[in-house]
């Protein structure tokens, strides 16, 4: 395999945003009067757009209590991170910088709205090592499905051989799986290593710097 283009996830990936995604949840839940769900079983959700996230917790919910969940959700959640910024994973920048100087295209595939992926991208200065991003309205599916590993390589013009997703979930994996590309599993974000691997990661690393290794044997 030469891998060419690298398809980053970015909660738990790129950016530590457990504590206010939990935080958020929990304050929701409490304000819309269910059963607050602990922090694994928040953590779980993470990756899953915000909708698809309470309705996996909570699926007895009408769209107008699942909408309204979710409107709560983004409030607290922008409260939270205005008060206590969450910041990019240790080696994060470097290794972005690393893979720009080997000419690898670096992207984001996320189900993050774009205006929240945006704003974090832009306060943490890392926007201009992304050549392209899909965010939760880009694509008619989210991961799992492949649509926007498939999208990325379409537009950009790259063929699965050459194209690495890396993400912290096993939806993460499998997007990348179904579209045939090569999947790489980080362990410092919300899944560990045995959940990864079960989701058939070609690869799993503990630190973003250990990617490297990879694509240079690429």
């Amino acid at each position: 395999m030469k891998i060419k283009l690298a398809v980053f996830d970015f909660d738990g990936t790129i950016m530590d945003t457990r504590k206010p995604i939990v935080f958020a949840k929990q304050e929701t839940m409490r304000i819309m009067d269910l059963p607050v769900a602990d922090e694994e079983a928040c953590a779980a959700t993470i990756g899953y757009s915000a909708k698809v996230g309470f309705l996996n917790m909570y699926p007895q919910l009408t769209d107008e209590q699942v909408d309204l969940c979710v409107r709560h959700y983004r409030r607290i959640f922008d409260e939270k991170i205005s008060s206590e910024p969450p910041e990019l994973f240790p080696g994060l920048i470097e290794t972005l910088e690393a893979l720009k100087e080997r000419g690898i295209v670096c992207t984001i595939a996320t189900a993050r709205n774009r205006k929240s992926l945006l704003s974090f991208l832009d306060r943490a200065n890392i926007t201009g090592y992304f050549t392209y991003i899909l965010a939760q309205e880009d694509t008619t599916h989210l991961k799992p499905d492949p649509e926007p590993v498939l999208k990325t390589m379409e537009d950009l013009g790259f063929p699965k051989e050459q194209t690495m997703v890396i993400g912290d979930m096993p939806m993460d994996i499998l997007m990348g799986k179904n579209a045939g590309a090569y999947t790489t599993g980080v362990t410092y974000g919300n899944a560990k290593r045995d959940i990864l691997e079960a989701a058939g990661a070609d690869f799993v690393i503990d630190r973003i710097g250990d990617l490297l290794p990879i694509i240079g044997e690429a």
